[in-house]
Formats: structure tokens, C-alpha cells, sequence
């Protein structure tokens, strides 16, 4: 049967996310999963060496199980082999899924959404999410084909494969950007927050490797997540405190699937999230001067990061997959977006907190310095951010109105509206949800309240055109 999409699913480029049990359920789970193994043996032929293997991965949520199982079942019925990595990294999944001769690959994770929610993200061949060309003709397929069953004895076989971490460190280990005696030799003291989820499947033997000692919470790798999971600064109150006690070098705070990287400097004060991306594309452009690709609602300071070291920034739509997409087409040597995912090329195209990680603490080792000391280095921006109630069908219209009535140095139309002011340094990004019927609003400023009075310049002409 094609699948059907109940009220209360999010659907997007990102894949399928709702809460559990209540429109995420095992049978929903198996039917896209289904739907997805028959689409990618539809696409990859007969003959293709790719052979038959979907790789799935989840993070530690306590629907993780009952969900990966629903979605092996659903393609060991298109006669798909699944390899079950178990709980890991959402980076550690797309790595092994581009190293091997997979067809694809499934997370099983919600990200840094709350504990009730689980979703199914797809990956293509190549190791990255599926772009936004082939997550349509993929939906196509889903709500309107009727997937090919195998026979009875031609069904798909499971196996799991428990070396996948350890394989995404070794391949880490081997970066040219990483000076690894000089890493040893700094011995740095860390502090780790995992939250519970998949973290603790990479990040403390990552952090060991490097010659860290670690000092961490969180590593327990049930699901239950004692704060937001979402690692912004805001939600890392108690975390930081637990970094001024221990008196170490710096904290590391990852979501659970472990594709997004917060800060926390040694005197416990927790950073922007935009940080992670700018540190880390400076330890990059040292070595290679080249392109950074971000999104067009990531802060200027990646964009100061990359002239100091004589690079250049070019911004991308919002989205992993549109980041990635353009890093190629670019040539891009690294890039990322600004809720800390790092995607480093010489790795692989996905947002990759592991990678973050070391190229962190090769920065502190280039610099010589404190985690605070190297931020002081750049710009202090502030960046606000809200959203209202608009209607889809007005966004043209109110577009026109903003560039009329906020008079700027120029307008990025890919993604919604984002209008910049050189001489203010200052931006604003106007963009709809792609899941429901409201505008968000981003702008940044020098300071806090320049960058409200955007909001709220922009705010009113919107609420003028509604």
C-alpha cells in the first residue's frame, strides 16, 4: 500500500518527525521504510554494485528501538540487507554509509528535538541527506507506488555492525588539519555533556584519543534528557556551572545525534552557537585558503573568520542538505551552519560534532591561548530571533514591502528575504516556515538593541501587509 501521511507529521527535506505514538507510530515507521527500501532499489537498477544493504542508526531515545526495528522490518520486506549500527552519532551513520557500497541509510533520531519526538531522516548513496529533488520524487513515490515485496525467498537478512564508531575516529585521527603530538602534548582537560543521548558512542573515546583527560555528564545513553536537548547557550545553565567547578580547559556540549557542537570557555561562560563554525573554519583556512559555505542566517563573524585568513564566505538556503549542496558546487573546504554543525569536505559532507570537536582544540593549540582568549579575538555580534502568524500566500508581497520600506545594501532573495547593512554591520533574514503557516525573523547587530530594532522595524511592516 502507498503511504499515508497523518495530520500532525512533519514532513521536509529534513524527513518524517512527529511525536511518538501520536502520529509516529511503529506501523507508520515501517510503511516509509518500506517505501523508502523500494525506492532505492527502483533507483539504483538492476545490476548496480551496490548490492542490497541499507545502513540503520539511531540515537538513544527510548522509542529508538521499537522504531529502528519497524523500519529493518519495512525493508527486509523489499528484500533490503539492513546493517544495524545500533545507537550512534547521526555522523557516524552518513560516514559509514558513504564508505561502504550501501544503497542508503536511516536515522532514527529527532535531533535536539524533546525526548516525546522521534523521526526517520534518509540518506542518499553518497553519505549526505537526501536533497530536495529526490526527497520529492521519493514522497512521489511513497504516497503513489505500491513498493515491490520480495518473496519468501528473496526477503533481505540483518546483521549489525558494532566498529562504526571507531571507524569514524580513525578516519578523524587521519585529518590533515589535526596536529596530533601537539594535541597530546597540550593534554587539555574537557568537560563533556552528551545529554543523555548518542555522544557517549564517540565523543569521550574521541576526546581520549586526542590526549584529553574528560571529565563528563550525561553519558548515559537512555533518552531521558535532563534539559532542552538543544545546545544553545541558553540550555547550558547547569552545564557551564559544572565547568567552572571542574576547572578545565574548555566544555564540549553536543544534541543528541551528536551533528551539533555548543561552547562553554574555562570560566564556565557559555558561547554562541555561531562560534563552533568560526573557530573551526579557522583551523582550516590557516592550512588551505578557500571558500566557507554557511546559511544566510549564520553570524558575520564566520564571514570575519574567513577574510582574516583571506578566504571567502558564500551563504546558502537554511538546511544541512542546501549547505552541503552548495560546499560542493563551490569547492568549498569547509562550512557548516550556525546552531554549530561543522562539515568538513576532507571528511565527509555532513554536519559532524566529532569533527567540531578536534578542530576546537586544534584552534586553542594554534593560538596558544584560552577558548576565551581566542573568542576575543572577533567581533562581539548579538543575534535575536522570533517568529510571527503570516499567511503563505502574502510572502510576496510582504518581501516587496520590506525592501521598500527597510532601505538596505542589498537583498538575498534564495531563502525567503535577507537584506545586510555594511556600514551598521548589521542583517536581517525574513523566512517562512516550511512547516507551518508563520515568518521567521533573525536579525544581528553589534548590539543587542539594534538588532531588536530590526526585529521590530520588520515586524510591523509585515503585520502592516497581513
Amino acid at each position: 500500500m502507498p503511504v499515508t501521511i497523518p495530520d500532525g507529521l512533519i514532513v521536509s527535506v529534513s524527513g518524517f518527525r512527529g511525536r511518538v505514538g501520536d502520529p509516529l507510530t511503529p506501523e507508520l515507521v515501517c510503511s516509509l521504510a518500506t517505501a523508502f527500501g523500494s525506492f532505492l532499489r527502483r533507483s539504483a537498477g538492476v545490476g548496480d554494485a551496490r548490492g542490497r544493504d541499507v545502513l540503520i542508526g539511531r540515537d538513544s531515545r527510548t522509542s529508538g528501538p521499537m522504531l529502528a526495528g519497524a523500519a529493518s522490518s519495512g525493508l527486509v520486506s523489499v528484500g533490503c540487507d539492513v546493517v544495524d549500527l545500533g545507537v550512534v552519532a547521526t555522523p557516524t551513520l552518513m560516514l559509514a554509509v558513504e564508505k561502504s557500497e550501501a544503497l542508503g541509510g536511516i536515522a532514527v533520531t529527532a535531533s535536539h528535538n524533546p525526548a516525546e519526538w522521534n523521526a526517520l531522516k534518509f540518506a542518499a548513496p553518497e553519505g549526505t541527506f537526501l536533497d530536495a529533488e529526490t526527497m520529492s520524487a521519493f514522497l512521489e513515490f511513497a504516497l503513489h507506488d505500491y513498493p515491490a515485496r520480495a518473496s519468501w525467498d528473496d526477503l533481505g537478512t540483518v546483521r549489525a555492525d558494532n566498529g562504526a564508531a571507531g571507524r569514524h575516529i580513525d578516519a578523524i585521527l587521519e585529518l590533515p588539519q589535526l596536529d596530533f603530538p601537539a594535541l597530546r602534548a597540550r593534554g587539555f582537560k574537557v568537560a563533556l555533556d552528551c545529554v543523555r543521548g548518542a555522544g557517549a558512542s564517540i565523543m569521550p573515546q574521541l576526546l581520549d584519543a586526542l590526549g584529553c583527560e574528560v571529565v563528563a555528564v550525561n553519558t548515559e545513553m537512555d533518552g531521558r534528557f535532563p534539559r532542552d536537548p538543544e545546545p544553545t547557550a541558553g540550555n547550558l545553565a547547569d552545564f557551564a556551572d559544572y565547568v567552572r567547578s571542574e576547572g578545565v580547559d574548555l566544555g564540549l556540549a553536543v544534541d543528541p545525534d551528536v551533528d551539533r557542537l555548543a561552547l562553554v570557555d574555562e570560566r564556565g561562560v557559555p558561547l554562541g552557537e555561531d562560534l563552533t563554525l568560526a573557530l573551526a573554519s579557522a583551523v582550516v583556512l590557516r592550512r588551505t585558503s578557500g571558500i566557507v559555505v554557511t546559511n544566510l542566517s549564520t553570524s558575520r563573524v564566520v564571514e570575519d573568520v574567513a577574510r582574516a585568513h583571506g578566504g571567502e564566505l558564500v551563504r546558502a538556503p537554511v538546511g544541512e542538505i542546501n549547505v552541503a549542496r552548495r560546499m560542493q558546487s563551490e569547492g568549498a573546504v569547509v562550512g557548516g551552519e550556525g546552531n554549530g554543525g561543522v562539515i568538513l569536505p576532507n571528511l565527509h559532507h555532513t554536519r559532524d560534532a566529532p569533527v567540531a570537536s578536534a578542530l576546537i582544540l586544534q584552534h586553542l593549540v594554534d593560538e596558544a591561548s584560552t577558548l576565551s582568549a581566542a573568542v576575543d579575538r572577533w567581533p562581539v555580534y548579538t543575534i535575536v530571533k522570533t517568529k510571527i502568524d503570516f499567511p503563505r500566500e502574502a510572502l510576496s508581497e510582504a518581501y516587496a514591502e520590506l525592501e521598500r520600506q527597510l532601505v538596505s545594501d542589498g537583498v538575498d532573495s534564495t531563502d525567503g528575504a535577507r537584506m545586510h547593512w555594511a556600514e551598521d554591520q548589521a542583517w536581517l533574514h525574513v523566512r517562512p516556515s516550511g512547516t507551518e503557516p508563520i515568518v521567521r525573523l533573525i536579525a544581528e547587530a553589534p548590539g543587542r538593541r539594534e538588532a531588536e530594532e530590526l526585529i521590530e522595524r520588520a515586524t510591523a511592516v509585515l503585520e502592516g501587509v497581513r
